[in-house]
């Protein structure tokens, strides 16, 4: 009687206790989606969302589908992270924007012929969207991108694209254009539905094909690269500027790694950086994605503990998987090996 009195006191409690608070689709795309895509959807360097043809165009799937999945390689990240609670919530957030009803696609293939379909695209794709369906250039910030240029083309060869977008909605995006993009209507430029449905079946054929770089980012073996040294602190450090200098770089400064963190006195001297720098690298990386900014100039991390020396970097290859542009990825990879040549130059 006694069990049966408390499992009914319990009970009762979990009746009354509050439903948990739907996610506020608000603070969510505040947080994951506005400094790309603008607080209010009107772009920058993503798409503008709030865009009226672009809300026409698309489905709620084809949003929920693009905040799981992003575009590897290409900016935009993928938001696996996100409940399917707060992917709803940001997608109610997006299509608030939305003055017309909202749009649904049939997930059925569009059949046609994917030979001729690459001769038109070649024809009047490649040029925004590149000859292998790659996307334009650049993360959208004016910087990196023609300032006339109000978007940048999206990459269609890009597993992101294609697991988001059905044929159908392909084919009418090709068929109406999309107002306040260079986009314009196909049909318009004198194509015919038959040569639009080629076009479908060529751009769905990329997704049989193997991933195109476009798509891919480095795997970094480790996120630091470490060197011991067998020298004292510091002749390392000599030994760093040395090797700084050999590889073409000019280095900067040298400060303890507490400096402007503490008061001068109380700075660990077995802490050092060395700040070091080559313009014409910086140029392309900047040119590239600008938000490399964040991590210049180049630095290099010299530590004494317990009588043992040890040199370190951060490993540029993770810069092209935290930033998802594969376009960074020569630069990653050249700017690793420059780092790991310093590194071992200064500790053989």
């Amino acid at each position: 009687m006694l069990y049966r009195l408390i499992a009914a006191i319990l009970l009762a409690g979990l009746a009354q206790a509050p439903a948990a608070a739907a996610p506020s689709g608000e603070k969510l795309y505040a947080r994951n989606c506005a400094a790309c895509h603008g607080a209010k959807g009107d772009g920058g360097i993503g798409v503008p969302l709030a865009l009226p043809s672009f809300q026409a165009a698309i489905s709620d799937d084809y949003l929920r589908k693009t905040i799981r999945l992003g575009r590897p390689g290409r900016v935009m990240p993928s938001f696996s992270h996100l409940s399917k609670r707060e992917i709803e919530a940001i997608v109610r957030h997006v299509r608030a924007w939305n003055k017309s009803p909202a749009v649904t696609y049939s997930r059925r293939p569009v059949k046609g012929d994917p030979v001729h379909g690459r001769q038109l695209f070649g024809q009047y794709c490649a040029a925004c969207h590149g000859a292998n369906g790659e996307g334009s250039k650049g993360t959208g910030v004016t910087f990196s991108r023609p300032r006339d240029l109000p978007i940048m083309a999206p990459a269609l060869n890009n597993p992101g694209f294609l697991a988001a977008a059905p044929d159908a909605m392909i084919k009418a995006t090709l068929m109406r254009g999309r107002e306040g993009t260079p986009m314009t209507s196909f049909l318009k430029q004198g194509l015919k539905e038959k040569d639009i449905n080629d076009i479908v079946s060529y751009v769905r054929s990329f997704a049989k094909q193997p991933l195109h770089e476009s798509a891919q980012i480095l795997e970094a073996e480790s996120p630091v690269i470490v060197r011991d040294s067998p020298y004292d602190l510091k002749t390392t450090v000599e030994n760093v500027l040395q090797a700084v200098s050999n590889n073409n770089f000019f280095y900067g400064r040298v400060q303890t790694l507490e400096y402007g963190l503490t008061e001068p006195a109380r700075e660990n001297p077995k802490q050092v950086i060395v700040y070091f720098c080559n313009i014409s690298l910086l140029n392309q990386a900047l040119a590239v994605d600008p938000r490399v900014g964040m991590f210049l100039p180049c630095r290099i991390t010299i530590l004494e503990r317990n009588g043992k020396v040890q040199v370190m970097s951060v490993n540029p290859k993770v810069l092209s998987r935290l930033f998802n542009n594969s376009e960074l990825n020569r630069l990653c990879e050249q700017m690793s090996e420059s780092y790991t040549r310093i590194l071992e130059e200064a500790t053989i």
